[in-house]
C-alpha cells in the first residue's frame, strides 16, 4: 500500500502519482494518511480510477466520517474504505 496526499495535490500530480504506484507493483494505493487538510473525494477516485490499468486497488481514506460519504465513494470506485468513524457510519446503517 503506497499512501499520497491527494488534498495536497493537483490532478496531474495525483495522475503522476498514481502510475508510479501502478508500475511498483503496489496492491494499494490510499488517498490519505487522514492528517491532511482534506481526504478522500468522489472526484479524485474517479481520476485515480480512469488512469489505473492493472489491479492497482483503491482504498479512500480521510475525512470520511458519513454513510452517504462511504457510498459515494464506492460508487466512484474505492474498493476498500479507512475510516475512524466506523462505529458511526455502522449506526446509520442500523438505524435505516
Amino acid at each position: 500500500k503506497v499512501i499520497i496526499e491527494s488534498g495536497l495535490l493537483n490532478s496531474d500530480e495525483i495522475v503522476t502519482a498514481t502510475k508510479i504506484i501502478q508500475d511498483s507493483g503496489a496492491n494499494f494505493i490510499k488517498t490519505s494518511t487522514g492528517f491532511s487538510a482534506s481526504g478522500a473525494e468522489p472526484k479524485v477516485i474517479k481520476l485515480i480510477k480512469d488512469v489505473i490499468n492493472s489491479n492497482l486497488k483503491i482504498k479512500a481514506s480521510g475525512g470520511i466520517k458519513s454513510l452517504e460519504q462511504l457510498k459515494n465513494l464506492i460508487n466512484a470506485g474505492a474498493d476498500r474504505i479507512g475510516c475512524s468513524s466506523s462505529v458511526i457510519i455502522m449506526n446509520e446503517i442500523i438505524d435505516k
